[in-house]
């Protein structure tokens, strides 16, 4: 992987001297084309030196973000100016082609500091974009509500309102403080019924543990449940032996038991109001591979009547359309997580796009097949890049009906 991250390094910065063909053009300043070469040699060092003193056995994410940021906020947004300069020079050749056998004299057409000051500009923005997505927006959690028709929903249940957060990484937050308003968001919608679907860490059940009290303070009429989502298992760390990581799972369920919240593992919990029942379940994580497969709906489903309302926590939504919306069990609803939005894209009223869909068929939102529904929760942290452009942490109001 390292090796991988360096031959890109050195790609990147072999661009950087096409790259300053557009910076050069734009400025005669001899103080500041010094100083772009400055900035930019002590970027790539400073890159290299986290790249190559990386190591897997350090529990801190940080490293890894601090990576992924570094990359993301200065060198890929300069790939937006190589863009614009092969068009210049794309045109710059037909040019000088035409002149070459069209006349005597001929030279090479000048750059135009136009398309220099366009790619230049565009990598700024991105820069800049990404930069606000670490600092501010991974704290703009906003409430999505939805109205869904469940269909034998008994009449005790109408108007029922669940809350859905999902993929919290716990691990990718430094001060737990900061997520108090979107804590407070949460209780502010009074739900009935809290669920959690999965990645409350990265890898470690004590990345959890600065965040228990925070998440205790969730209100929840009717209680608080939650799955495991791949990242839960710990199959991305680095573990001292085998029994140390087998003692992930129980520690990481001992502290969400701490903050209120009960572990569905393929099982299902009854919800009761005047007689009347609407069923929970929750499984564990069934992803395409190479994602695990340990999610066991017949398992999760046993002895519930398939008439019966009821619906699902499971973390992968590729498990909707690979098993669940033909199950025997007849789930009306579920609810899942795991695509973050890819925290990268456009999330308008009439435009949703992400690179992720390109993955993820069902990857954000509302979806309906055979009769049943899915949504797509768009994830409460991080992973990664430390930070979200265009796709907000989202809190998730179901109002069943």
């Amino acid at each position: 992987m390292q090796r991988n991250i360096l031959i890109i390094t050195g790609i990147l910065f072999a661009l950087e001297f096409y790259v300053y063909q557009a910076f050069k053009t734009v400025t005669n300043n001899n103080s500041l084309r010094i100083a772009y070469w400055v900035i930019t040699v002590l970027v790539y060092l400073f890159f290299i030196y986290e790249v190559l003193n990386f190591k897997r056995t350090e529990r801190d994410h940080q490293q890894v973000q601090i990576v992924a940021s570094v990359f993301l906020v200065f060198l890929l947004p300069k790939l937006f100016v190589v863009f614009f300069l092969l068009i210049e020079d794309f045109g710059r050749g037909i040019k000088y082609t035409v002149q070459l056998f069209g006349t005597a004299e001929n030279h090479i057409p000048e750059r135009r500091k136009f398309l220099s000051i366009v790619g230049i500009g565009t990598a700024a923005l991105l820069s800049g974009l990404f930069l606000d997505g670490i600092v501010f927006g991974k704290y703009r959690h906003s409430i999505r509500k939805v109205k869904l028709k469940i269909a034998g929903l008994p009449k005790s249940f109408s108007g029922y309102k669940i809350v859905q957060i999902s993929d919290v990484h716990a691990g990718s937050f430094l001060r737990p403080e900061k997520l108090q308003k979107a804590i407070d968001l949460i209780n502010e919608q009074k739900p009935d019924l809290v669920l959690f679907t999965g990645d409350m860490v990265n890898n470690y059940a004590s990345e959890f543990k600065p965040f228990v009290d925070l998440f205790q303070s969730i209100q929840s009429k009717d209680g608080k449940f939650s799955i495991l989502g791949n990242h839960d298992y710990g199959d991305y760390g680095t573990w001292n032996s085998a029994a140390e990581k087998a003692q992930n799972i129980p520690n990481l369920i001992e502290l969400q038991k701490q903050a209120g919240f009960e572990m569905l593992r393929n099982e299902h919990r009854i919800i009761e109001k005047n007689g009347e029942k609407l069923y929970v379940l929750g499984v564990e994580n069934w992803g395409e591979k190479p994602f695990p497969q340990y999610g066991d709906l017949d398992k999760a489903s046993y002895g519930i009547p398939a008439e019966a309302a009821k619906l699902l926590m499971s973390h992968d939504p590729t498990h909707f359309d690979a098993i669940v919306k033909n199950h025997p069990s007849n789930v009306q609803l579920t609810l899942s997580g795991h695509t973050h939005g890819m925290q990268f894209g456009l999330d308008l009223k009439n435009v949703r796009w992400s690179p992720v869909q390109y993955r993820y068929k069902k990857w954000a939102d509302l979806y309906e097949s055979n009769g049943k529904s899915l949504y797509v929760n768009r994830g409460f942290g991080v992973i990664g890049y430390p930070g979200r452009v265009g796709i907000d942490p989202e809190i998730t109001l179901l109002e069943l009906s």
